[in-house]
Parts: structure tokens; sequence; C-alpha cells
């Protein structure tokens, strides 16, 4: 194989829209942005929005209320807090004493104009028998309409949705995707490397109605990549940062992830650089989820595919530090006897392997050869059942056993499977024939490959109870036009206690979930 990732691009097909409730001219105008929740545990949960002053304020107040029932008539918590041009306007509540597993409702006002009401959810605690999540990647605007967003938002019984990265893209209109046919060109439309660019760009992206509802209707749960601040970038740099003309990177690192924090829902750590995002929650005695930062933190340079130091030992993914986190945290949860241990990140981590032996891409964890066979070892060592890793990344669909060396029939034994999801949007193989026998290709020579599929955008649910682990991976009709169209492509399961993955049947939705927010 001898394709780039970039040079992966779709083409797809039409159907219908959905639209927005109706929210008053005044509160479009204030709360263009929506609102959101986030970083949900068992007793608290983030809620977001941004306000749009008419003109600029020094300090804007905002009330904000949570409520049992989606017409707040039991309000249970209300507060008042401020935002300015400091934190963009943005908005975020960090609402404490709420109780596990519990659907709520809020909003926001300010000066007597509410926001649209957002619905959320706690995690569970205890005994839990099922877990629904939704698993989303690389939406890239001018590739066309979030379809894929508003499916997941269409999903009732979600118990959270994953992000794992390239939530927006740092380019200019054309480079990578040329919106002008759809009215999307980025905004503001050069490479973003200031922090009021990165800013615009978050904006523009969340004035997107299909984003906006996943956000409303569900809790997220999201990490970055390398897209939310230049392309294949590393702890010292990026591919797609050239300081001698766009200036020192850890200042673009900074402000990149400062933009991140304000325009997400996420729980900020103020006593990390650049802000922490590894870290841990935890569904009962179900599942513990593990989000990792295989991007910046702790990531060595990537060096091309035929470079003796793929292999060095000294080359690092994770960094020692979130390393020895990540290992304490798989044998915390193996020593609780939770059932499984579920990692989100952001680069496949099974073998990819052009026809000479080396690395398809060497940003992958294959151009990371020590860094997953530690962390093989590390599960291997320490007989630690019922790992699943969730990745993102390559914009294409696949399903993957984890092992130290699938091509060596004598040492085939998976220590882990992997679920990778398709991209909202962002192009794989962009013609169908070539992508098919790419594709069969792949399985021929791959075996550890249970399925792949790289022409179609979409997004992943993912079914979790006591005797499986399964991905049903759903693909979108058309990205040239707002749609609902979806078509399920492949199911997979591991089976408790095997790191195999298996064909399955897709999942049939839960009863009793809690009513949409209006």
């Amino acid at each position: 194989m001898s394709l780039s990732r970039r040079s992966f691009s779709g083409l797809l097909t039409a159907a219908s829209l959905t639209v927005l409730p109706r929210v008053s001219a005044q509160s479009a105008a204030i709360y263009r942005h929506g609102v959101a929740s986030g970083d949900p545990l068992v007793n608290r949960v983030i809620i977001w929005t941004r306000i749009t002053p008419a003109v600029d304020e020094a300090v804007v107040p905002v009330e904000w209320a949570i409520a049992s029932d989606a017409s707040f008539s039991r309000i249970l918590q209300q507060g008042l807090t401020y935002t300015s041009a400091a934190f963009d306007y943005t908005v975020k509540v960090d609402v404490v004493r709420l109780d596990p597993n519990t659907t709520y409702y809020y909003r926001f006002s300010v000066r007597g104009t509410q926001s649209p009401v957002g619905r959320t959810k706690t995690l569970p605690s205890g005994t839990v028998d099922r877990l629904r999540l939704a698993v989303a990647s690389c939406s890239n605007y001018p590739y066309g309409f979030f379809n894929a967003y508003r499916l997941i938002a269409n999903r009732q019984d979600l118990d959270a949705v994953l992000h794992l990265g390239d939530y927006i893209y740092e380019y200019g209109n054309s480079t990578f995707g040329d919106g002008t046919p759809l009215g999307r060109i980025p905004s503001p439309n050069k490479e973003i490397v200031t922090l009021n660019e990165y800013r615009q760009r978050y904006a523009q992206y969340r004035t997107d109605p299909d984003l906006q509802e996943a956000h409303r209707q569900h809790p997220w749960i999201v990490v970055w990549d390398d897209h939310e601040s230049a392309n294949n970038s590393w702890m010292g740099g990026a591919e797609n940062h050239q300081p001698e003309t766009e200036g020192d990177w850890n200042a673009r690192r900074f402000v990149s992830a400062q933009a991140w924090s304000e325009w997400l829902p996420v729980r900020d750590n103020p006593f990390q650089d650049g802000g922490q995002i590894y870290r841990t929650f935890r569904f009962g005695d179900l599942l513990d989820l593990v989000m990792l930062d295989t991007r910046i933190v702790g990531r060595s340079e990537q060096v091309d595919a035929t470079s003796p130091l793929i292999a060095d030992p000294n080359r690092t993914l994770l960094g020692i530090e979130q390393e020895r986190w990540l290992n304490t945290q798989l044998s915390n949860s193996q020593g609780r006897n939770t059932r499984w241990r579920v990692l989100g990140q952001q680069v496949m981590m099974g073998q990819l392997l052009n026809t000479d032996g080396s690395p398809f891409n060497p940003d992958q964890w294959d151009g990371y050869l020590a860094s997953r066979n530690k962390l093989l070892q590390y599960i291997a060592a320490n007989q630690i059942p019922n790992v699943v890793v969730f990745s993102g990344d390559i914009h294409s669909s696949w399903g993957n056993e984890i092992t130290f060396n699938p091509f060596v029939p004598s040492g085939y034994t998976a220590q882990a499977v992997e679920f990778v999801g398709p991209a909202i949007t962002s192009p794989g193989i962009g013609d169908r024939a070539q992508a098919t026998a790419l594709q069969a290709q792949i399985g021929a020579t791959h075996p550890h490959v249970k399925y792949v599929e790289l022409f179609r955008r979409g997004y992943m649910l993912v079914d979790i109870d006591k005797n499986r682990a399964q991905a049903e991976w759903y693909h979108v009709g058309t990205l040239t036009e707002r749609s609902t169209a979806e078509e399920l492509g492949r199911v997979l399961l591991a089976a408790d206690g095997q790191s195999r993955l298996v064909a399955g049947s897709s999942s049939t939705a839960r009863t009793n979930s809690a009513p949409f927010a209006p």
C-alpha cells in the first residue's frame, strides 16, 4: 500500500433532514452556539454554553438551573456564574451533589432570556447490567454535513458520546477539503495559529445544528487528536507547524489547548500547562473507561516508516508518566473486579503494514513498537482480561485483535480487541473500487483484522453488558445534504474473557429511557 492518510477521499448518496426545535430569535442570537454537557461522574457533570453579547461586555452574569424534568417543574439546583471575553464568553458550571445514573435537564438564562434545554446523565454506580456509547471522531467542516452527529443525537438511550479527537481541523479552505459548493468554507479562511483564530474555528463548528443537537441531548467525553492543534503533532512540534513563519510551537500548543478547553464541556485541570486530558470514568462494576493522550503529552517525534528508530525503546507514544498511570488504572480496575476495561484513544493500535513490512502510517502505534509491546506485556504479565481499545484518526472502520505479532501464527495470542470508528466527514479511500480491492488485500494479509471498510463515513455504537462488548458500525448515506439515512455496516463482539472478535447481531434499544430535551 502506498496511499498516504491524507489521500483518502469519499463520495456518498442522499436522504432527508431533521431540524432543531424552534427557539425565539433573541434566544438564538444570545445562545447561537447551543448548550452542551460533559465529563459526567456519578455525582457531578459539566454543563456548558456560550454567550454572544450584542456588544462587548466586561462581565456577563449568567444564571443556570438543573431539573429532573424537561419542563422544569422540579428545579433541583440553580445558581449564578459569570463570563467575559477572557473566556471567549464561554460558560462552564460543574454541577455537584447529583444522583448516580440519573437523567437531568439544564438551561441557562441571561437577563431573562433562556437558552435551549439540554439533557445530560450521570454515571452509574454499583451493579450495572448494560451500557450504550456512541463513538465519533474526525469531523472536517468543509468535507460535508455532519449527518452522523444528527444520527447520534437521535439515539435516545445512549449513556454518553465519546469523541476521540479531530473535533476541528486547522486548515484553510481547499487544503483538506473544499467547502465552497456547500457553503462550508472554514472561518477564518486560513490555517489557524493564534488563540483568536482557534476560537473562531470552534465558534463556526458549533453553529452546525447537527453537532449542536448531539451535544444538547447527550453528555460527551472527549480527547483531542492532532488537528485541534496541527497535523501530526507530537510533544515538541508538528508536521504542519513551521516555526519560521508560525512562531513558537509551545505557544501554539498552549493557545490551541486553551480554545479546546473553553469550547468543550471538559473539567479543567488548572495544574497542567496546556491541560492534562488523560483521565478515567467508572461505569459501576461493568466498565472502566480510560481516556488517553497518544498525541502530545509524551509522544516522541514521528520517524519515517523505514527508519530503524521505529523499534527504539527510548521513543514513546504515551510518555513514561502516562504509561505508569495507565498501568495503575488497569491494575486497579482488575482489582475491583470490574468486568471491562476500555481505552479511549486517538490512533489505531492494530498492525497495518505495507507489502515490504514497513508501517503504513508511523504516526500510529506501528511507529512506536516499544510502547505497544510494553502495554501488551503488562496486560499479559498481569493477566488483565477484557481490554477493549476504541480508536479514531484513520477515517475508516476496523475491528482488530491486538497481539504482539499477528503475522506469526505460533505467537498469535490476542491481549485485547480494538474497535476503530469511521470519520464523521473526513475522507477514507475516495474510489469505491479501489477501497474494495484494498479491503480484500488487507483481509488476505492481516489475520488480526476482522473487519475493514475504507470508503464510508459514520459513527460506532458500542453496546456492552456482562457477557460481551459489541461494536456496531453505522455509515451515513450522504455528506452533500443534510440527511438521517444510515446503514449498518458490520457487528462484531468480544465475549467475556475472550480477546477475539466474532460476528454479532445489532442490539436493540433499551426501554424506559428518559425523554429527549424538547
